[in-house]
C-alpha cells in the first residue's frame, strides 16, 4: 500500500522530463520566455528576471513593478546553500502608528496608497541578474518591453478584475480608469492591450547603463547597477511619491494620503539572506525567515513528522484533518509570534520539544479555538481575530468593499467546478472560491462571508541543465492596489496591511520595519543538492497548498503532476493577512473531488467545510532535478486554464 492515496491515470497534462532546462509559472507567456532565454544560453537566473518582468505585463491583476517578491535559490557552484532572495520593501519613515491612528485607522487599509511599502520587486530582481544572471539589463528586458509596446492578447480574468473595480476606478481613481479602460470600456478577453508607459520606465533602466564604457571593471555588472540606482533615484521615485501625495479612496471608505517618499525609495535596497531550513523525511526544507510566513510550513512539517504516515494522506479523513489542524495550529504561531523583529525565537519554534507541544493539541474533532503557542510560558500578545460578520458589524463599512484587501472584489455567482477550465460556484453567506476573477497575493483565494472573492499573486520556477535553481513568488502592485501613477502606468502596492496596529505584535506598523509578507516560495534539498523548487500564489493558503504537495511527494513518491492535480484543501480557521484581517473558526475550504465520505467525515469531526468546486483550490507549479542522472522535469497547475511549464 503506498503511504499517500495514489492519484487514477487520468493527469490534466503530462509530467514533463528532459536534461536541458524547466520553467514552471503562472503564466505562459513568462513560462515561454524563460524557456527561450535557456535555449539563447541564459542561465536559471537570467531565464528568472525575463520571466517575471514578463508577469509584471501580462498579469497586472496579480502582480507589478510597484510589488514585492521572495525568492528562494540554490547555484551550481553552492548546491548545499539555499539562499533568500528578499524582495519585500519596508514601511516608508512616515509609517508611524500615531499617523495612521490619527487617520482614524484601528486596520492598515487594504486598498490605497497609505498601505504601500517601498516597492522592491524590480531593485531584487536586478540584483539577482547582478549577482548570479549572466546577461545585460537590456536582453532580459526585451521580452518584457516587446509585450508592454507590441500588445499581448488580455487575459478574462484580468478583464474580470477591471469589470470588478470599474466603479471604484470611475469614481474615484480615474487615471486607473484611464489606464485600464481608455475608451470608456472593459477590454474584451483576447484583445491586445498594451502598457506603455511601463515600457518606458524599462528603456530608461537599460539607458540608465549606457554611459558605462567596456573599460570598467566589470561592464555588465556596472550597467545592472546603474540600472538599480535608476529605479531607486530616479523618475519612478519621483513621480511615485508625488502622485500618491494627494488624498485618494482606500478601502475602509474614506479618503488618505499616502506617505511613501522619494527619500524612502534612495534608502531601500533588496538583498540576499540565508534560508531558514528543516529536514523531514531525509529532504531539507528551505524558506524565508519570520518577517515572512514561510516558517509556517516549517512548523507544520515539524508538527507532523512525529505522526505515522497514514496521517499524512490528505486525501483521507484522518490525513485531512491533521493536515488542517496541524496547519491552523501553525499559523496561530504565525500571527502570534512571526514579523521583522530581532526576537522571534525560531530555535524554539521549529524545535523538536515545541513541535511535540503542538502535536499533542491535536485531538479527534476540529478546534474552534485560536491556539498560538506560548514561548516562554508568559501570556504574551495576542491578535485582535473578528469573524467577517463582527468585523463588518464593529466599522459599519461592508469589509467585501471592492478594491480592498488582497484585492477583493464581488463574487461571481452560479456555475460549478467540474474542469480544470471551468470556474466554481461562490454562494453568499460561504467562504468559496471563484477564480473567475482572481487578482491579488494568492493564487486563488477564497471568498469571505460577504460573498466576495480575493486576488491572486504569480509564481515561477526554473531550473536548468547545469543545477542552478530558483523559486520565486512575485506580487504587490496589482491594478486594483491603489491608483495608477501617470506616466509610470503602474501603481504600488499594499504589503502594508499585513503589519497591526497595535504596538504589543511583532509585526507591528514600524518605520523601516517589513510587513509579515505571505509571499513564500519553497527550495527542497536532499544530499546536499538542490532536488525540487515549488510553490504557489495563494495568501494565507501558500504554505498550506505546499504542504499537500511536498507530503505527496516525499512521503507519496508520486507524480509531479499527478499531486497538482490532486484535490486540494485548507484551513479558513486562521487570522487573515490582508484587510479585513478576519478568520473563521473551525473553517476549511476543499475541492468537491476530495469525495463524499471524506468531506462528511470531516464535517463530523467538527470542520465547518466549504465546497469550493471540483478545480479551484492551489496554483502549484514545481521543477525537478535528479542529480544523480541529471534529469529535469517540471509540472503546473491546470486550474484555471492558465499556469504552464515548458523544457526540454
Amino acid at each position: 500500500m503506498p503511504a499517500v492515496t495514489a492519484p487514477g491515470e487520468f493527469t490534466t497534462r503530462p509530467t514533463l522530463r528532459g536534461t536541458f532546462g524547466m520553467v514552471a509559472s503562472t503564466h505562459w507567456l513568462a513560462s515561454s520566455s524563460g524557456q527561450s532565454v535557456l535555449e539563447r544560453g541564459g542561465n536559471a537566473f537570467d531565464a528568472a528576471v525575463a520571466g517575471a518582468f514578463v508577469l509584471h505585463v501580462v498579469e497586472p491583476h496579480l502582480n507589478g513593478p510597484g510589488g514585492d517578491m521572495t525568492g528562494v535559490f540554490a547555484t551550481a557552484e553552492e548546491p548545499d546553500r539555499p539562499v533568500v532572495l528578499m524582495g519585500q520593501g519596508a514601511a516608508p519613515a512616515g509609517a508611524t502608528l500615531e499617523h495612521y491612528r490619527a487617520e482614524g485607522l484601528d486596520l492598515v487599509p487594504g486598498a490605497g496608497a497609505l498601505a504601500a511599502a517601498v516597492p522592491a520587486a524590480v531593485d531584487a530582481w536586478l540584483l539577482l541578474l547582478a549577482e548570479h544572471g549572466t546577461w545585460e539589463v537590456a536582453d532580459v528586458l526585451a521580452y518584457a518591453i516587446e509585450y508592454a509596446e507590441g500588445g499581448h492578447p488580455v487575459l478574462e480574468r484580468v478583464c474580470d478584475q477591471i469589470a470588478a473595480v470599474a466603479e471604484l476606478f470611475t469614481a474615484h481613481w480615474p487615471t486607473s480608469a484611464e489606464r485600464w479602460m481608455p475608451d470608456g470600456r472593459v477590454p474584451r478577453p483576447g484583445e491586445r492591450i498594451t502598457a506603455p508607459e511601463y515600457a518606458q520606465v524599462l528603456r530608461e533602466l537599460i539607458a540608465a547603463g549606457d554611459p558605462v564604457g567596456e573599460d570598467a571593471a566589470d561592464p555588465r555588472a556596472a550597467r545592472v547597477a546603474a540600472a538599480r540606482t535608476e529605479w531607486r533615484t530616479g523618475r519612478v521615485a519621483r513621480e511615485a511619491a508625488d502622485f500618491t501625495a494627494s488624498p485618494h479612496r482606500h478601502s475602509d471608505g474614506a479618503d488618505h494620503a499616502g506617505v511613501i517618499t522619494a527619500d524612502d525609495f534612495a534608502g531601500s535596497s533588496a538583498s540576499f539572506e540565508d534560508a531558514t531550513t528543516v529536514t523531514f523525511r531525509g529532504h531539507t526544507i528551505a524558506k524565508t525567515g519570520p518577517w515572512g510566513q514561510g516558517p509556517v510550513l516549517l512548523q507544520a512539517l515539524k508538527i507532523l513528522e512525529g505522526l505515522p504516515d497514514d496521517h499524512l494522506d490528505p486525501s483521507t479523513e484522518l490525513g485531512a484533518h491533521t493536515v488542517l489542524e496541524a496547519l491552523t495550529l501553525a499559523c496561530a504561531d504565525r500571527d502570534t509570534h512571526y514579523g521583522d523583529a530581532r526576537d522571534v525565537d525560531l530555535a524554539v519554534l521549529l524545535s523538536e520539544d515545541y513541535a511535540a507541544r503542538r502535536r499533542a493539541l491535536i485531538g479527534p474533532r476540529a478546534s474552534h479555538e485560536f491556539r498560538p503557542g506560548r514561548l516562554d510560558g508568559a501570556p504574551g500578545w495576542t491578535p485582535t481575530v473578528r469573524t467577517a460578520a463582527e468585523q463588518a458589524a464593529r466599522s459599519g463599512h461592508d469589509p467585501a468593499a471592492a478594491g480592498g484587501g488582497e484585492p477583493t472584489v464581488p463574487a461571481a455567482r452560479g456555475g460549478g467546478g467540474t474542469d480544470p477550465g471551468t470556474q466554481p460556484s461562490t454562494e453568499a453567506g460561504t467562504r468559496g472560491t471563484d477564480t473567475s476573477v482572481p487578482g491579488a497575493d494568492v493564487a486563488d483565494p477564497g471568498a469571505d462571508a460577504a460573498g466576495s472573492v480575493h486576488g491572486d499573486t504569480c509564481h515561477l520556477d526554473v531550473v536548468d541543465r547545469f543545477g542552478n535553481m530558483i523559486s520565486a513568488t512575485p506580487s504587490g502592485g496589482w491594478l486594483q492596489s491603489s491608483p495608477t501613477i501617470p506616466g509610470l502606468g503602474f501603481c504600488l502596492g499594499t504589503r502594508l496591511q499585513m503589519t497591526w496596529l497595535e504596538e504589543d505584535s511583532p509585526s507591528a506598523l514600524a518605520p523601516g520595519r517589513r510587513p509579515r509578507t505571505t509571499l513564500t516560495p519553497a527550495l527542497v534539498l536532499k544530499g546536499g543538492e538542490p532536488v525540487i523548487a515549488l510553490g504557489s500564489p495563494g495568501g494565507d493558503q501558500q504554505d498550506q497548498w505546499q504542504l499537500l504537495l511536498i507530503l505527496r511527494l516525499l512521503v507519496g513518491s508520486l507524480s509531479p503532476q499527478a499531486e497538482i492535480d490532486a484535490p486540494a484543501l485548507h484551513s479558513t480557521a486562521v487570522a487573515g493577512s490582508f484587510w479585513p484581517r478576519t478568520w473563521e473558526p473551525g473553517g476549511a475550504m476543499v475541492e468537491d473531488r476530495l469525495g463524499e465520505e471524506v468531506i462528511t467525515a470531516l464535517e463530523r469531526r467538527g470542520h465547518r467545510i466549504t465546497r469550493a468546486g471540483d478545480w479551484s483550490l492551489g496554483r502549484l507549479s514545481c521543477v525537478l532535478r535528479d542529480p544523480v542522472t541529471g534529469v529535469l522535469s517540471a509540472a503546473a497547475n491546470p486550474r484555471g486554464a492558465q499556469g504552464y511549464a515548458v523544457g526540454r
